[in-house]
């Protein structure tokens, strides 16, 4: 049986890639997306989240109305920006995303995620890149996703698998975090996947499309409720 000179090696580099993608979205991976809620607590808290249906019906919101415009799509052109190593680019970018956090909760999430990513990435096998640097001098602080999409870059992902593995990861935590607030049973989450399953796909499709205009964030609900989650008597989570 004959095999295309080097054809071994693009599977193992394929196969590579996949791994580190599995490992960027999982919920193990060091940056402490288990201790959020994003809102989800409070939404809780004030009965607007009871049931496996409720809980399904919000984070598809969530998903259609705040990823699929505003992470996602950031995401994808912070990815095309690593690649050739655009510093202004990448700068607006993580500036925009900042400003679409409404809240103070909301904001240090996704800082205190998008450090913790780059202290992972400085300890792995990524650590002389330059780009490292970069990020790390993005003024405020790196944000999640533009972190994110620069693991994926020295991953040697494409996008539309990158914003996959970034969207999945997000589900997995948040139905982490429903079994623990609404609280639901580990089928009903594992139900509550299956529906997230079924709409992340379009909804990355619709963010490879979205051009910088089109990019919005506007989700007032989410960003009450995360107001009143910094004064919540009691708290499970760190949004």
């Amino acid at each position: 049986m004959c095999t295309a000179p080097g054809a071994g090696m693009t599977t193992t580099n394929e196969a590579s890639t996949q791994l580190q993608l599995m490992w960027l979205a999982s919920p193990a991976l060091p940056v402490g997306g288990f201790s959020y809620s994003e809102g989800l607590e409070s939404a809780v808290e004030g009965g607007l989240v009871r049931t496996e249906a409720h809980t399904g019906d919000w984070l598809l919101a969530q998903l259609q109305l705040g990823l699929a415009r505003c992470d996602l799509p950031a995401m994808a052109q912070a990815m095309a920006a690593w690649q050739v190593h655009d510093g202004p680019r990448l700068a607006a970018l993580n500036d925009w995303l900042r400003q679409t956090r409404e809240t103070a909760e909301l904001r240090a999430q996704a800082e205190q995620m998008g450090r913790s990513l780059l202290d992972w990435l400085r300890n792995s096998a990524h650590a002389g890149d330059p780009r490292l640097a970069t990020l790390a001098t993005l003024p405020g602080a790196p944000l999640w996703p533009t972190a994110f999409a620069l693991a994926t870059v020295l991953a040697g992902a494409k996008p539309r698998a990158a914003l996959l593995a970034f969207a999945w990861g997000w589900a997995e935590n948040m139905a982490q975090a429903a079994m623990k607030a609404v609280p639901l049973g580990q089928a009903a989450a594992q139900r509550v996947l299956a529906r997230l399953m079924q709409a992340i796909p379009p909804a990355v499709e619709a963010a490879l499309q979205m051009p910088d205009e089109a990019r919005q964030a506007h989700a007032p609900m989410l960003a009450i409720l995360s107001a009143q989650h910094e004064a919540q008597y009691s708290r499970l989570f760190r949004s």
